[in-house]
């Protein structure tokens, strides 16, 4: 007598093939949102915890499109994906790498606003640079690290454009400017004084007002948490989610 083929041998595989093409979508979904806009899930880690990659990269854009040529980090896109996280029970943590230049104001402070409101633990980590924008980017975490050669340039608003030369205009530059040292200095350890001082500094850059600080100098005037990488940016978020 031949070989009797069990029905249900072809279902099975059928359901096998199936079970592979959707987990192949999921990566090919996976890479392309991690190549795209530097956003992944970090979850194959020996706790199981579920930390949520964050990149803030480049220029922070704001209502306007920069050059095609330009490497940024669209607003419009992060808001919406913090919003997503906040109602995503499963999601422990967040980590916030940054490598920026600086960019919008409203969009950049709009993006940290949101972060300082996340109801889960929250962890930044500056690597290379965390410039303008990027110092209340850097500071709206519950805990922020910086490597040793990270750097955060802090400097007065810059306005593009035609400016109108009108006391009206002064008042609103500095206005700006009270926003972004009120929100630094309640999300650190720096005064209000004192980051002012470092804005409107004269003496470090030859063509422009400000101050640059590097790696154990942030940790020092209070605008960084701590110096560290990603292992210690990591094992810091893991005790912060233990302990919550």
């Amino acid at each position: 007598m031949g070989n009797k083929k069990h029905p249900g041998n072809g279902k099975n595989r059928q359901d096998s093939l199936e079970e592979q093409k959707k987990q192949n979508e999921i990566e090919e979904k996976k890479e392309a949102r991690m190549e795209e806009y530097g956003q992944i899930l970090l979850d194959s880690n020996e706790r199981k915890r579920k930390i949520y990659l964050l990149s803030i990269i480049g220029e922070v854009e704001g209502h306007e499109n920069l050059s095609g040529n330009s490497k940024t980090t669209k607003y419009d896109h992060i808001l919406p994906k913090l919003a997503e996280l906040e109602d995503n029970r499963e999601i422990e943590g967040l980590l916030v790498l940054l490598n920026t230049s600086g960019g919008d104001v409203d969009a950049g402070l709009a993006i940290a606003e949101m972060i300082a409101s996340l109801s889960f633990p929250t962890v930044s980590l500056v690597l290379g640079g965390s410039h303008s924008i990027g110092v209340p980017l850097a500071v709206c975490t519950d805990h922020s690290f910086i490597v040793p050669t990270g750097t955060m340039m802090i400097h007065p608003v810059r306005m593009s454009g035609m400016v109108i030369g009108t006391q009206q205009t002064y008042e609103y530059f500095e206005m700006i400017q009270d926003r972004i040292l009120n929100f630094v200095s309640s999300h650190a350890r720096i005064p209000y004084d004192r980051l002012k001082s470092l804005m409107h500094n004269t003496e470090m850059l030859a063509k422009d007002l400000g101050t640059v600080l590097v790696g154990e100098e942030a940790v020092k005037e209070g605008l960084i948490d701590e110096v560290g990488g990603i292992k210690e940016a990591l094992e810091k978020l893991y005790s912060m989610i233990d302990r919550k």
